[in-house]
Parts: C-alpha cells; structure tokens; sequence
C-alpha cells in the first residue's frame, strides 16, 4: 500500500467514483476510507472539483501514455491505430465513470492540466493517424481533424454503448472497425 498520504487520498477517491459516481466522493468520505482526519484531504485538494480535475487528468495522461506506446510499433500504422482505439474503447467500457468523468465533468473553471493532458492526448493520436497517413492506410486530410472524428465516432459508440443504444450485434469495436474500414476504402 502506498505510504505517501496524497496517493492514498486519491486511491481512496478512484474508489468510491468506480463505486458510486462522482456522487459518492466527498473529501470527507475520501479521510475516512484513506484512514486520515476528514481535514486531511484539504491539505492536499482545495476541493472536490480539485481532487477529481487530478483524478480525470490522470487518467487522461494514461491513455496518452497508452496510445504513445502502441505508436512506438509503426512496422503497421493502421493495425496500430485499430488497436489503439479498440483499447480506448476498452478503457471506457471497463471504468466508465472516469470516462464521463473525463469528458463531462463538474467542471465549473478551467482545468489547465486536464486541457494539457488532452492536448497532449490527441497530439499522439494524431501521429498515428499521420503514419497511417503516410503508409496510404488513411485519406490524406488535416491528421487533427481525423483524429476528432476517430474519437467522436469512438466516444459515440462508447456512449450509446453505455446506455444500451447500440444495435443489437454491434459494439463500439465493431464501429471502430467499420470505420477504420471505411476510411481506408476511401483513401
């Protein structure tokens, strides 16, 4: 276990949002759990909004962290983006509270790192699509709009997925895969 009390207190926190949504988490539930003081969060977070812009800003650091390392293989440009996206779906599907967390949150002022982390995050996914670009796997347009479209129809399938709107037969893997296909047959 992790002996650093802010590692703890976001630990903590992760839980309960896994558990309950963004609902559940109050810096006072987040002392309990981690074992400190209900003050103790506050020594570390300004507040909720502050502890979970930290939680959501991790997250999005992993998944730019995921897609660099799969970009580290470009021997095969569109098999490294259909992989890429197919573990961003994964991701979503498997803790879909910080998805919407991510991409809907309580945010009621800028969040300076989470907007770097995602910057940052569709940066290195629009080098896949560059080398996808490049290797004649994808039409050659502007790589940042590809990228926005990749992930809205990624984000779209991920949602109606979610709320049980997806047609039977279809997942959000199966959109991605369509759609890598379509691009492709369209170069």
């Amino acid at each position: 276990m992790p002996h650093d009390t802010r590692t703890v207190l976001l630990a903590s926190a992760t839980a309960l949002l896994d558990g309950g949504g963004v609902e559940a988490v109050t810096l006072r539930e987040v002392g309990r759990l981690s074992g400190v003081s209900h003050m103790a969060p506050y020594k570390h977070f300004q507040d909720k909004e502050s502890l979970l812009a930290v939680i959501a800003t991790r997250e999005m650091e992993r998944l730019a962290d995921m897609v660099g390392h799969a970009a580290g293989t470009p021997h095969d440009p569109g098999g490294t983006l259909r992989s890429v996206l197919h573990a961003y779906v994964s991701w979503a599907l498997e803790h879909p509270v910080r998805f919407r967390l991510i991409y809907g949150g309580p945010w009621t002022c800028p969040r300076p790192e989470l907007e770097r982390a995602a910057e940052r995050t569709a940066g290195v996914m629009a080098d896949v699509v560059r080398l996808c670009q490049s290797s004649g796997e994808m039409p050659d347009r502007d790589p940042e709009r590809c990228t926005c479209l990749l992930l809205a129809a990624v984000h779209g399938a991920v949602q109606l997925e979610l709320a049980g709107h997806l047609t039977s037969g279809t997942d959000p893997d199966a959109v991605v895969d369509d759609l890598l296909d379509l691009l492709r047959s369209t170069r």
